[in-house]
This record gives structure tokens, C-alpha cells and sequence, in this order.
């Protein structure tokens, strides 16, 4: 499954951005999918995740409340969308599938995208 993530971009403090992961793989639904970010000198934390063939998402504390993830399986797409950003979002933001349930844990996941960066201005 090869993904793609895009939509990042330099947003002001409160603002509003929606990444987006696509994959080149029809049965997309099938998978979970994680977002992960990666700010400089820092591991690379769990966000968010979607297990859309059962409805199931979870998310960080430190997101819950502000970004929602969501799939479309006409689009083949998951969706992350952030609200009331922080300048403390600021990251690389990835999104990965493995099958089955999602994980919080980077190392278990199978397929990654190339990353996105969020850029949130205090």
C-alpha cells in the first residue's frame, strides 16, 4: 500500500488545517490508520488512528477535543482534521496503515507516508 499525506501548511495560532492520506490500495477501508507527528529533537508520537470499518478512532490527550479523523471510501482517503492549533502542533505529520486494530505504537504499523509539515505561528 503506498499512501500519500499532503495539506499541511503555515497556519496562525487558532487556526484551522486538514491533512489528508490517500492510497494507491481499493480496499484502503480495510486497514487502520495512524497519524504520527515528529517535531525536531523529539520521537515521533501517535495522534490519532481510525479503524473505519468498525467506526472506531482514538486520539492523544494532548489533541482530543481539537482534531478529528475521519475516512472517505469513495476517495480512498482518511482525513485529519485540526482545529484550534497550538504553536506546540508544530511537526512533521505522517500518516501510516497496518491492518487490523490500530496501535499507538509507530513500530508496528506496516506502510507510511512521506510526511507533511504543520508550521502553527504563536
Amino acid at each position: 500500500v503506498q499512501l500519500q499525506a499532503y495539506g499541511g501548511g503555515l497556519v496562525q495560532a487558532g487556526g484551522s488545517l486538514r491533512l489528508s492520506c490517500t492510497a494507491s490500495r481499493r480496499t484502503f477501508h480495510n486497514y487502520s490508520v495512524g497519524w504520527f507527528r515528529q517535531a525536531p529533537g523529539k520521537e515521533r508520537a501517535f495522534v490519532a488512528a481510525i479503524r473505519w470499518r468498525i467506526g472506531l478512532t482514538d486520539y492523544a490527550d494532548s489533541v482530543k477535543g481539537r482534531f478529528g479523523v475521519s475516512g472517505d471510501y469513495n476517495k480512498n482517503t482518511v482525513y485529519l482534521q485540526m482545529n484550534s492549533l497550538k504553536p506546540e502542533d508544530t511537526a512533521v505529520y505522517y500518516c501510516a496503515a497496518k491492518r487490523s486494530s490500530y496501535s499507538f505504537d509507530s513500530k508496528s504499523y506496516d506502510y507510511w507516508g512521506q510526511g507533511t509539515q504543520v508550521t502553527v505561528s504563536s
